[in-house]
């Protein structure tokens, strides 16, 4: 795909993430990883819903910006993803209401924010992580992120937001619709003690798709 097409594509998604209300104001960012190594990445306090394709940051594979408007403050998150994930072509960070909110609950599980509730939340996001809170832009969250060793696909911060990796944008765009619909979920039936898909069931997902679940193995789940 060409410059021109990569750089609509991430104005075309981030147009329907932010009129979908999934990320709003000036929050969230986008990158693209390219052959060369470097990125395209959304710019600094730029609306998702109004980006222009020319002026999204375009960085060398040393991350110094070669052209267009200085690139979000968060590429820390996107950095620490691409250095451990190493199919990773392209990264999406929200401020999803639901993903927000599970953050701040006391049960959560750093190691598997969620519960397997659908097939899909497995097939798309896998399991999450959760990150302890940093500041935005802060470069410590990267030491956080790489000391989960690439496991996760799918990262949620504390207080702040997920951030998914993907083999393309789309991929990562779908994971991330995914993470926060499965949080929406998790919300609404809290409390309720719903029928979640047994360990089972899951097995059965995780060897017809060959998904790789850092705590399957460990807790059947």
């Amino acid at each position: 795909m060409t410059d021109v097409r990569l750089r609509e594509e991430i104005c075309r998604f981030g147009r329907s993430l932010f009129e979908r209300g999934l990320t709003p104001g000036s929050s969230g960012n986008i990158s693209l990883r390219l052959d060369d190594g470097g990125w395209l990445v959304t710019p600094t306090n730029a609306s998702l819903g109004f980006l222009d394709p020319a002026r999204i940051a375009r960085l060398d594979a040393q991350g110094k910006l070669v052209s267009g408007d200085a690139p979000t403050k968060e590429i820390p998150l996107h950095t620490a993803l691409y250095e451990t994930r190493a199919g990773a072509r392209a990264i999406v960070h929200l401020h999803s209401t639901h993903a927000v909110a599970i953050t701040m609950l006391p049960e959560i599980d750093p190691m598997a924010v969620l519960p397997p509730m659908t097939p899909y939340y497995l097939m798309r996001a896998g399991q999450t992580a959760l990150v302890p809170y940093f500041r935005p832009g802060d470069p410590a969250v990267a030491d956080a992120i790489k000391g989960l060793a690439g496991r996760y696909s799918s990262v949620l911060l504390a207080n702040h937001g997920p951030v998914v990796a993907g083999v393309t944008l789309e991929a990562a765009v779908f994971a991330t619709e995914e993470l926060e619909e499965t949080a929406k979920l998790y919300l609404l039936l809290r409390g309720l003690n719903p029928r979640y898909l047994s360990p089972e069931q899951v097995s059965d997902l995780v060897r017809v798709f060959g998904l790789t679940l850092p705590r399957h193995d460990e807790h059947g789940h």
